[in-house]
């Protein structure tokens, strides 16, 4: 755990602030796990692992209204300021991102249903290549996103960002490859559909660990880089916001 977010004159304030640090981290744990399980229940045709991604969406949703009602609970509760605020919000907004990488490994895990849960032929291995080469970028990213998020390291998750051209182009070459293979053999249109499906979601979790990433950089240096045209890997001029003493209610 960082030390960032201690140094209050009110060590309770610590304390809660840390406290919602980890349980972003545990539900950034979880959506890691139904990312991987959803994928592996597709590339080994593992029904009862795809249902259990399904279940678990309840549990990680669960996690997300537990988190929003303590997030409302410290702003009323403490009126944070300064680096304070910064570290609510960007707990805040890691949540939404999180809960929606949910959501998209969820999809996936109703995509293995639809394709192994019936009597039609099952795809080609090949069509679904391209879900595993996506799935080793986004669900990489997501990976990184979430140890950064637990170490807040402002340089580290720079580096996510970078990464997300790598999933773009690759998303846009696995495109091509689905509609040669429809054009080949139209019987390969539905498979080819679900294949789609799966790859957009890895291409939205991709999206949502970049998100995680910019919210690193936010807390730590004030910075917001959701729309920064800055050069992938270079620091900010003026060094990012100056991290001084937190701001802390005297009377706790």
């Amino acid at each position: 755990m960082s030390g960032f977010l201690e140094g209050h004159t009110v060590r309770r304030y610590d304390g809660e602030l840390n406290h919602l640090h980890l349980l972003v981290l545990e539900m950034g744990g979880l959506v890691l796990a139904q990312c991987d399980d959803a994928l592996t229940a597709l590339a080994q045709a593992r029904l009862s692992l795809a249902h259990e991604v399904i279940r678990r969406e309840a549990t990680v949703d669960r996690l997300e209204l537990r988190l929003d009602d303590d997030v409302w609970w410290e702003v009323g509760r403490r009126n944070p300021v300064a680096r304070d605020l910064r570290a609510v919000m960007a707990f805040s907004k890691a949540v939404a991102d999180l809960e929606r990488i949910g959501d998209e490994a969820a999809r996936i895990a109703h995509v293995a249903v639809d394709i192994y849960g019936s009597d039609r032929a099952r795809p080609d291995p090949a069509l679904l290549r391209d879900v595993a080469t996506m799935g080793h970028l986004a669900v990489g990213m997501l990976r990184e996103a979430v140890r950064f998020f637990d170490s807040l390291d402002a340089p580290e998750a720079r580096k996510v960002l970078e990464r997300n051209t790598d999933l773009d182009a690759e998303f846009r070459s696995s495109l091509r490859r689905l509609s040669t293979f429809v054009l080949e053999d139209a019987r390969n249109i539905g498979h080819a559909v679900n294949a789609v499906v799966v790859l957009k979601s890895l291409e939205r979790i991709g999206e949502h660990a970049r998100g995680l990433a910019q919210y690193v950089i936010y807390l730590v240096r004030g910075e917001d880089v959701r729309h920064s045209t800055m050069t992938p890997g270079a620091e900010p001029e003026d060094g990012g916001a100056d991290p001084g003493p937190h701001d802390a209610d005297p009377d706790g």
